[in-house]
């Protein structure tokens, strides 16, 4: 009886049945409708890790302040949602490409198509991360839906012996990855709907994470103005455009004025001051 309630302890939660039946009978709506539903409940899972999340970005933003840098390491969707986060902070806040870092098992091919095994190697990720001249300012955050993937957990091992900050965001309680950082966060969104596919409500939890994390991490770092992101790159005339209003808006001068000082100066930030400094 002990032994079958310590199975029932260790089972995984992302791997646990769906709680819906024969989806291959549904009809499209309720497909759509029950996808939706469970989809509801991941953001109050979300909600019940703030005060983990709130702990992690206070400690993280300090080293990030003297020059530190942020790494992700995962394997699969969760190594993709990394790359993500962290491919949209140059463009979003400016910053320099290097900050912020994600890193995949299998390397770059591996962000389209899947590498056999190589999530498997408990020795790469640090492999990776070493290509960074890695220092104790620097951050890890290891993710990983099952929190159990050995690509990430010897990552977080050997970043944890070098002395640097760890994380980990996994949806299982009482995870391998949760009891090895420094900082666990561990949004548990229960089974999915369909069942073990964590790229759904355990991957849609992840991101909203990773998106907490990175945005207050670059508006504590002063990336963020008011409400704006003063700092975005002008990649394309959208961006070009949505920058003149925030010139405008700030300085009062019409919009070919405010694209003009955009374009000369580069950023929305240095147009301002540069206003702010004539006037």
């Amino acid at each position: 009886m002990i032994q079958k309630l310590i199975c029932i302890k260790m089972k995984k939660v992302t791997e646990s049945s769906s709680h819906y039946q024969d989806l291959d009978k549904m009809s499209t709506l309720d497909l759509l409708q029950n996808i939706n539903r469970e989809d509801q409940t991941v953001a109050l899972s979300v909600e019940k890790e703030i005060p983990a999340i709130e702990a992690f970005v206070n400690a993280c933003s300090e080293r990030m302040a003297q020059g530190g840098r942020l790494f992700y390491i995962g394997a699969g969707t969760s190594g993709r949602l990394g790359i993500v986060d962290a491919s949209e902070c140059p463009p979003t806040f400016g910053i320099d490409h290097g900050i912020v870092v994600g890193l995949i098992a299998g390397g770059d091919d591996a962000i389209r198509k899947a590498v056999e095994f190589a999530e498997d190697d408990r020795d790469q990720a640090w492999v990776d991360l070493e290509q960074y001249a890695m220092t104790e300012l620097d951050t890890v955050v290891g993710i990983a839906a099952s929190g159990s993937t050995p690509y990430v957990l010897g990552g977080i091992e050997k970043a944890k012996e070098h002395g640097l900050l760890t994380a980990g965001i996994s949806c299982n309680p009482d995870s391998p990855l949760a009891a090895a950082v420094e900082f666990p966060i561990a949004p548990v969104v229960g089974p999915e709907f369909v069942t073990g596919s964590t790229r759904m409500k355990s991957g849609t939890a992840q991101k909203l994470v990773l998106n907490m994390i990175s945005t207050s991490l670059m508006i504590k770092l002063g990336r963020v103005k008011g409400n704006k992101m003063v700092d975005m790159q002008l990649s394309n005339h959208k961006l070009v455009d949505r920058g003149a209003r925030m010139v405008s808006e700030e300085t009062g001068v019409s919009m070919p004025e405010a694209q003009a000082l955009l374009l000369e100066h580069g950023s929305v930030r240095k147009a301002v001051d540069y206003f702010k400094q004539i006037k």
